[in-house]
């Protein structure tokens, strides 16, 4: 068979309100957000396992706000003034350790509170893990409202998998989204990881996505148990 060259091109994933799937695994999450007007000082931390939704659900409170979103290995001194004057998103903020902008994030965090402006940082786990030299940042961000996110449910891993295709302007059967989402390992990352593949072989191959091709190509991966 004849592969045709497949160019890796950026997926551009829709990420408003209409295009987030509420389920049991979120709700609460998204409650807690919508209720930001109450958050004790004004900031919260949304946590939970890699590929959860953590930036979806963060890009709809910003879009719901007008807030600003910044990773936080992008913070820079300069910025700091800037970012305050409005709403904003600090996402990743798990990995701040590692670039050694904790003490940014820290007059980030104190400018937003005199202004008087909601903050909302993101990241893997609860601050306590995030192996923080700054105690007084450390301190802070265990103060903040915590948000979490739980692993998917059926309901929403179904959804993910669905709304991963339609961004990559995929067409498959139903049935073919039941039979991965029963088998896969239940995390929100793998369903993207799964989809890309399945993506990329299609194109490949030059044939349509099937539970054939699936079974094929999920042969002696890890991202789905044995049957």
């Amino acid at each position: 068979m004849t592969r045709q060259m497949v160019f890796d091109l950026p997926l551009r994933e829709a990420r408003g309100r209409e295009d987030f799937f509420v389920s049991p695994a979120n709700a609460i999450a998204l409650a807690a957000l919508d209720a930001w007007q109450g958050w004790p000082g004004g900031k919260a931390v949304l946590t939970g396992p890699g590929g959860s939704g953590k930036t979806h659900l963060a890009h709809v409170w910003a879009t719901a706000t007008t807030a600003g979103v910044i990773a936080a290995a992008d913070l820079t001194e300069a910025a700091l003034p800037g970012l305050a004057g409005a709403a904003l998103v600090v996402e990743n903020a798990d990995r701040i350790a590692a670039t050694g902008a904790e003490a940014l994030l820290f007059h980030l965090h104190n400018l937003m509170a005199s202004a008087g402006r909601p903050l909302l940082v993101t990241g893997t786990g609860a601050p306590r893990d995030w192996g923080l030299r700054l105690p007084d940042l450390a301190s802070r961000l265990q103060a903040a409202t915590m948000i979490r996110l739980d692993p998917p449910d059926d309901m929403l891993l179904r959804a993910v998998l669905s709304k991963q295709f339609t961004d990559r302007q995929v067409i498959v059967a139903p049935a073919l989204i039941d039979w991965l989402a029963a088998r896969m390992t239940r995390s929100l990352a793998t369903a993207r990881e799964v989809v890309a593949a399945l993506d990329a072989r299609a194109l490949a191959d030059g044939r349509p996505i099937s539970r054939q091709m699936a079974a094929e190509w999920l042969q002696g991966q890890d991202l789905f148990p044995e049957d």
